[in-house]
């Protein structure tokens, strides 16, 4: 007997109520559970801690705790146990991004997003991968990463980087390029499910959370650089 899989469980935080409800209409219609709305950051991070979702979706800017703050509480390095975190904001700037990261985002939209592309980065973020909106480029993250570098960077292929094989430093290279599972399979002429299989152990062995810290890791070692 198939046992039926569990509903994605999702937090919506948002300081306008209609944008709320607007969220929390569309992800029902595609079957997640949401399970609690929050008007600021500090009901983000209070209801984020007591319910425990899947994804929390969160605004960049409310009232009191701003959603930086709050994803830093909920993913950063200091969080016992790091939530998933999609930023979505009207708020296109580079710093947005380079602060959503640094603060342990797992993904960022723009709001412009469609609903299917909000509902598949709630996916996306849920199943353990990272999530950049389209609008905002890997040339983006890689000078986000390119700010923390050290001046005289390891080459790459020591530090962090010696405990990976060489089809991991691959599928590496490709993951900071900004491809898709689908497109690292194509690329190294494997299955889905060995790039997944290659991702994971990238993860684990480099210490990594998800893909947006492999990408920014792949940037600062300078095993890719933001001009390609």
């Amino acid at each position: 007997m198939t046992v039926p899989e569990r509903p994605v469980r999702v937090l919506v935080c948002d300081d306008q109520a209609l944008v709320r409800a607007g969220y929390a209409t569309i992800f029902a219609g595609y079957g997640f559970d949401v399970v609690g709305e929050a008007p600021d950051g500090t009901a983000a991070v209070r209801l984020a801690r007591e319910l425990q979702p899947d994804v929390v979706v969160m605004d960049v800017h409310m009232p009191g705790i701003d959603g930086i703050e709050a994803t830093r509480l909920l993913a950063g390095p200091d969080a016992a146990t790091p939530a998933k975190v999609l930023v979505v904001t009207t708020f296109h700037t580079d710093e947005n991004v380079y602060e959503a990261l640094r603060a342990g985002a797992s993904g960022f939209l723009l709001k412009d997003a469609t609903p299917d592309q909000l509902v598949e980065g709630v996916r996306t973020v849920a199943a353990g991968e990272s999530l950049i909106s389209p609008s905002v480029t890997r040339q983006l993250i890689g000078r986000y990463a390119t700010r923390l570098r050290p001046s005289a960077p390891a080459p790459a292929d020591d530090g962090p980087l010696a405990v990976l094989t060489p089809r991991e430093r691959e599928a590496l290279t490709l993951i900071a390029r900004g491809l898709s599972n689908a497109e690292i399979a194509a690329e190294l002429v494997v299955s889905r499910e060995t790039v997944k299989t290659y991702v994971s152990r990238i993860l684990t062995k480099l210490d990594l959370r998800d893909r947006v810290q492999a990408v920014v890791l792949a940037y600062r070692l300078g095993l890719v650089s933001a001009d390609g």
